[in-house]
């Protein structure tokens, strides 16, 4: 039966998986381009782990081949070969490369179909993408694009061949109102993913990658240390952008982007429920900016809701977005860069960036 520990080629093939753990481990982290079909359920599951704590190795065995009999092996055979029709060069897994695929790999192997298994499972390929990224972001050098909130930092990087969006990866654009509709990864999916963009980053001879300059966290999900600190070992450049194109860089997203978001998820119910999160982030704020101040934007918001409403004009929102940014971010991001020990190489707009770096590029 054949094995592989090529894991490389996997991430920049992008290559299908078969995941054949239960459902709650795949649920918690899997990676790219996987499907999981599992052998146990999760009950299951957790009747041969208790058989294991409790008897040993082979009583759990034992009870898996029974629970698998009585639950139809047929059926999981025919599902896993249903996938693989669709995807003939996907490979198989389970958590450490063990019972679970070995099993699976050898009834789909009486079934006339070979198809081969990751060594070490799981565990071992996240190992291999955790300790990829340590490397890559420790021999690579790092390019830090930095600005005040609403500059366009992300829209810079997409100009970019060799950024790395972190914001995008996490699905969160790193502020107290930068949720999205959709969900955030779990944080292991996150990791794996951020593995898999530095390895075909690299991959693609670059010598350097360009990051936006982030907090430890973006959202819910954080940044493990290590990959931190060489993340921001590197060279900041900010990016400048008049407060009024900032204005309307965040009314485009965060207002006319997030209501058609909420709307294509929850139909006439979107705006209410957009409302209700711009609210409760307005009010995570209230410690910081004060009572006074947190009334104050309060009352901007439920006036432009009010028109919004009333007369469908989003305009409303723009004085809001005007009064946090010089109340609020600015300062705060002003005092930050003060703070900060990463060196400025450049300040300009966008066009000047992407000049200045496309000419240092050509130098190399």
């Amino acid at each position: 039966m054949k094995l592989t520990e090529d894991f490389r080629s996997i991430v920049l093939n992008n290559t299908p998986l078969l995941d054949v753990r239960a459902p709650v481990e795949f649920k918690n982290g899997a990676f790219v381009r996987t499907t999981n079909l599992p052998i146990l359920t999760d009950k299951e599951r957790e009747l041969v782990g208790t058989m294991y704590k409790e008897q040993g190795n082979a009583a759990a065995v034992q009870l898996a081949e029974e629970l698998i009999q009585e639950s139809g092996k047929q059926k999981r055979v025919q599902e896993w070969k249903n996938y693989l029709q669709e995807n003939p060069d996907a490979l198989l897994y389970c958590f450490r490369g063990g019972q679970r695929s070995g099993i699976a790999q050898a009834w789909l192997e009486e079934a006339g179909i070979n198809i081969t298994r990751l060594k070490g499972g799981y565990k071992a390929f996240r190992n291999f993408l955790m300790q990829e990224s340590l490397r890559i972001t420790k021999e690579l050098k790092s390019t830090i694009i930095g600005g005040r909130t609403g500059s366009g930092k992300t829209i810079l990087l997409q100009e970019l061949d060799n950024a790395i969006d972190l914001e995008g990866l996490a699905h969160h654009r790193g502020s107290t109102f930068g949720g999205f509709v959709k969900e955030q990864p779990t944080q292991i999916n996150f990791e794996n993913d951020l593995a898999y963009a530095l390895i075909q980053l690299e991959e693609r001879g670059f010598h350097e990658f360009v990051i936006e300059h982030e907090s430890h966290n973006v959202g819910k999900i954080f940044i493990p240390k290590g990959l931190y600190d060489n993340f921001m070992d590197g060279e900041l450049i900010l990016l400048e952008t008049p407060l009024e194109q900032r204005v309307a860089i965040i009314f485009e997203e965060y207002i006319e982007n997030a209501l058609k978001s909420y709307h294509d998820k929850y139909g006439d119910e979107g705006r209410e429920k957009w409302a209700e999160v711009i609210r409760k982030s307005i009010d995570k704020l209230q410690k910081r900016v004060g009572s006074e101040r947190h009334k104050e934007l309060k009352a901007l918001f439920e006036n432009a809701l009010q028109m919004h409403v009333t007369n469908a004009d989003l305009q409303g929102y723009k004085p809001l977005i005007e009064k946090l940014l010089i109340e609020y971010y600015d300062p705060m991001y002003d005092y930050q860069i003060k703070k900060s020990e990463i060196p400025v190489i450049f300040k300009g707009s966008a066009s000047e960036i992407l000049e200045f770096l496309h000419k240092r590029n050509a130098t190399k």
